[in-house]
């Protein structure tokens, strides 16, 4: 049975850190494309960052290109999130999902999903 289970998330300043992770059991992410979103109180759910499966190419939506960074490890079976320069607009509920053998091409349709792990970045 599939199940992704986010963590990392936490309370930082801004200019903060975090890196979250994506661990997959009952499946090999590798097969997955893992796209991680994100939803913040009152907006709706956004596509943050993707990873495809065929070729490992990845793309970002465009207000955390140069400072987030998505990444796989094989060896783990978790895809991770690297947030640098955190700022109080990446506050929310960060999901990751999954999508088998499938390109990060828009529109990100996922049917697979994780809990959620909360980031809040607060002075």
């Amino acid at each position: 049975q599939l199940q992704l289970v986010e963590s990392g998330g936490g309370l930082v300043q801004p200019g903060g850190s975090l890196r979250l992770s994506c661990a997959g059991s009952g499946i090999t992410l590798d097969y997955y494309a893992i796209g991680w979103f994100r939803q913040a109180p009152g907006k709706v759910r956004e596509g943050v960052s993707c990873i495809s499966s065929l070729n490992g190419s990845t793309s970002y939506e465009d207000s955390v290109k140069g400072r987030f960074t998505i990444s796989r490890d094989s060896a783990k079976n978790t895809v991770y999130l690297q947030m640098n320069s955190l700022k109080p607009e990446d506050t929310g509920v960060y999901y990751c999902a999954a999508e088998l053998f499938r390109t990060c091409v828009p529109p990100w349709d996922f049917n697979s999903w994780g809990q959620g792990t909360q980031v809040t970045v607060s002075s």
